[in-house]
């Protein structure tokens, strides 16, 4: 049985990854923060009794700022592969607390890769490494981006990305490490964080609906994202660590929308079109830099991998608002959005 160590397990990625490997018969360890509530939520359904014998998911304390117990942990789990997930991971925030961010996004990674080459060279076994890079590094870059393109990252997110990447490649170069990078889109889902742009979109709507609230508060409607679904993307993480040699891969569906068409296509599933009046523009959330236009060229992914993304953009929304509109009980809107 392969064994799999996830970071950020309890993220919309992680709980998607894990429910992936599970099904391909691993057993999966997962890294969490110790925090004073539960914050599992997403994995529950998967995480057995703590004593239950025949249990395949483990959970264990950890944090990417702490290298001694990423590497204790690498040496108690002695994974197969590590699908290195962890991050802060909201760009916006990563103008709030950019040293946090570099810190455990650019240099958490440092850390994990440090402690498989000490691994290797003092047990001989291989572990396949897995970076989740991210399209953010493009930043200024024109679109189309590929695995060719330039990084020109517009936020402390971006910039901290742009350094792990570069460490994962350096490892791979200079200690022959099967380590790569997935340069992901935008993906969303209904695990999508509520604080992130689409779920708080879909999320909203619910509420006003629901007369919880009366607006949602937005920055730049004008930002063009490559948006894909995550479980998809997840198949892609898994597949770039199956093959010969260790290769960095852009994953997207190589189509763009602005958020602007996302509250567009949202509202227009519950029947309002005149959206204008129930969205506020808070300067708050716009960033000091913007990244303007994302675009995948996956021509590289669909000819290795086999991979290509399927689920189109208006079924995702669709997706993202059936599921909000059912948590909050309003089961005759979501009754009336079709998923097939």
């Amino acid at each position: 049985m392969k064994k799999a160590l996830i970071t950020g397990i309890t993220g919309q990625d992680g709980s998607y990854l894990a429910e992936l490997l599970l099904s391909k018969g691993y057993e999966v360890h997962g890294i969490i923060r110790r925090t004073s509530t539960f914050n599992t939520s997403r994995i529950d359904h998967i995480f057995q009794n703590v004593h239950d014998n025949d249990r395949r998911v483990f959970l264990h304390y950890g944090d990417l700022a702490d290298a001694n117990t990423i590497r204790k942990l690498i040496y108690q789990i002695q994974p197969d592969e590590i699908y290195h997930l962890g991050a802060q991971s909201h760009v916006r925030v990563s103008f709030d607390i950019p040293e946090y961010t570099a810190n455990i996004t650019g240099l958490g990674t440092l850390r994990v890769l440090e402690a498989i080459k000490d691994f290797q060279d003092h047990t001989g076994k291989k572990i396949k490494f897995y970076q989740a890079s991210s399209s953010e590094m493009f930043g200024a870059t024109p679109p189309p981006q590929n695995e060719n393109s330039p990084f020109l990252p517009r936020s402390p997110y971006g910039a901290s990305k742009a350094f792990a990447y570069y460490t994962t490649r350096n490892y791979r170069d200079a200690y022959g490490i099967f380590a790569v990078n997935g340069i992901l889109f935008n993906h969303e889902s209904p695990r999508r964080g509520e604080t992130f742009v689409t779920r708080k979109i879909t999320r909203g709507i619910a509420r006003i609906l629901k007369g919880l609230d009366k607006k949602i508060y937005l920055g730049n409607l004008d930002a063009r994202r490559d948006w894909g679904y995550a479980p998809e993307y997840c198949e892609a993480m898994y597949l770039m660590l199956q093959q010969p040699k260790p290769e960095d891969f852009v994953i997207g569906t190589g189509k763009s929308h602005s958020v602007r068409d996302f509250v567009e296509a949202a509202f227009k599933l519950v029947g309002i079109n005149n959206w204008k009046d129930y969205i506020g523009i808070d300067s708050k959330y716009y960033r000091p830099t913007e990244v303007e236009h994302l675009i995948a060229d996956t021509s590289k992914a669909k000819q290795k991998l086999g991979w290509e993304a399927k689920t189109k953009f208006e079924d995702l929304v669709k997706l993202m608002m059936k599921h909000d509109l059912e948590k909050q009980g309003l089961h005759d809107y979501s009754s009336k959005i079709s998923l097939e």
